[in-house]
C-alpha cells in the first residue's frame, strides 16, 4: 500500500515539478552591459537549450504572452525574454543627440539620409552580449515585428552562436514594399501624452489598429493590457529613438542573402503595419527558409492566433532542438 501511496504521489507531483520549471514569475533580474541596461526573465532549467525572444519596437518583455512562453519551456527550452534597450525596465545612457523626429520621418519619405542615436545592428550587439552575460554560448532566436529584424543582423553577426532563427511578422526593409497606412503610422509614432489616462487610451487605439479584422477586440482588455505597460514603464523617448533606428537602417537585402541559417518566416495575411508581401520577401531571400502564413493574423499576439502561432513556430524549433548538452556554457 505504501508503494501505491508513494507511486501515485510521484505520478500527481509531475505536472507540478513542469509547473515550477516553468514558471514565469520568476524574477526580473538586470544586467549592465556598458552603456546599456537590460531587464530580462530566463524561465526554464540553464541545461536546457536556450531560447531568446527579441520583442519590437516599443515592446517589453511582459508582451510575449505567459501562456506562450509557459508551452515553450514546456516543449524544453530555457526561454530568455527581455526589454530592448530604452524600453520596459531596460536602459541606455548614450549621450543622445538632438534629433527632431518629425524632420527625421520627412527625410525618411523623400529618401534622405535619417540621423539615429544607435541602429539595430547595436540592438543585435545587446542581445549577444545579454547571451555572453547569462553564459550561453549559442541559443534559437525568435523576433517579432523589430525584434525580427534585430534577430536577422544577429544571426548574420554571430551565425555560429544560432542555432536556429524564426522570424515573426517582419520585414527586409527592401524599397517597393507595401506601405502601412499614414493614420496607422501616426498612431505608432504618438507617444506624447499629457496624462497617464491619455496615455493609456493611445495605447488602447494602438492595440486594436494592429490587431485582427477577424478578432473583436474587447476595449476593456485592451485597456487594462495598456494599463499594465505604462505602469511597468513609459518612455516615449525612448520610443522615439528606436523608432528612428529603424528608419534610418538600409535594405537588408543583401544580409539576408547571405544568412545561412536554419530560418523559419511566420506571417499573418491580414498584417496591417507589415503586409504579408514583408514576410514572403524575407523568406525569398534566405536561401533554405520556410515560409508559414497565418490566415487572419495581423500585427499582435491576439488570444485567436496563439495556438496557431505555437503549431508554426515548434516544429522548426523542435527539429533544430540539439541534445542536452550540445547548448554549451561558456
Amino acid at each position: 500500500m505504501r508503494v501505491l501511496i508513494l507511486l501515485a504521489a510521484l505520478i500527481c507531483g509531475v505536472p507540478s515539478f513542469a509547473f515550477a520549471r516553468c514558471d514565469v514569475a520568476v524574477p526580473t533580474e538586470t544586467v549592465d552591459l556598458g552603456e546599456v541596461r537590460l531587464a530580462y526573465q530566463s524561465v526554464g532549467r540553464e541545461r536546457d537549450p536556450a531560447l531568446l525572444l527579441i520583442m519590437g519596437l516599443g515592446g517589453q518583455l511582459i508582451h510575449w504572452p505567459d501562456e506562450v512562453v509557459e508551452r515553450l519551456c514546456e516543449n524544453g527550452f530555457r526561454v530568455i525574454r527581455f526589454d530592448n534597450r530604452d524600453v520596459g525596465l531596460s536602459a541606455w545612457t548614450g549621450t543622445e543627440p538632438s534629433v527632431n523626429l518629425p524632420v527625421e520621418v520627412v527625410r525618411y519619405r523623400l529618401g534622405l539620409p535619417v540621423s539615429a542615436p544607435y541602429g539595430l545592428r547595436d540592438m543585435a550587439g545587446d542581445s549577444l552580449r545579454l547571451l555572453d552575460a547569462l553564459g550561453i554560448r549559442q541559443a534559437h532566436v525568435l523576433g517579432a515585428s523589430m525584434g525580427g529584424m534585430i534577430a536577422q543582423h544577429l544571426a548574420d553577426l554571430a551565425p555560429q552562436r544560432v542555432l536556429s532563427l524564426t522570424l515573426v511578422m517582419t520585414s527586409s526593409g527592401a524599397e517597393g514594399l507595401p506601405a502601412p497606412s499614414p493614420a496607422l503610422l501616426e498612431l505608432l509614432a504618438r507617444r506624447e501624452a499629457p496624462s497617464r489616462n491619455v496615455a493609456i487610451q493611445q495605447q488602447a487605439d494602438l492595440l486594436a489598429a494592429l490587431g485582427s479584422p477577424d478578432v473583436s477586440d474587447d476595449r476593456g482588455q485592451l485597456l487594462e493590457q495598456a494599463a499594465r505597460a505604462y505602469d511597468r514603464s513609459f518612455n516615449p523617448e525612448g520610443v522615439q529613438r528606436q523608432i528612428l533606428a529603424i528608419l534610418a537602417e538600409p535594405s537588408r537585402v543583401d544580409l539576408l542573402n547571405r544568412l545561412q541559417v536554419p530560418t523559419l518566416v511566420v506571417h499573418g495575411t491580414a498584417d496591417p503595419l507589415l503586409p504579408v508581401m514583408h514576410g514572403v520577401h524575407v523568406a525569398a531571400h534566405i536561401k533554405g527558409s520556410e515560409l508559414k502564413l497565418i490566415p487572419g493574423l495581423a500585427h499582435r499576439f491576439q488570444e485567436a492566433f496563439k495556438e496557431p502561432l505555437l503549431s508554426a513556430v515548434l516544429p522548426h524549433l523542435m527539429a533544430h532542438r540539439r541534445a542536452e548538452g550540445h547548448v554549451a556554457q561558456l
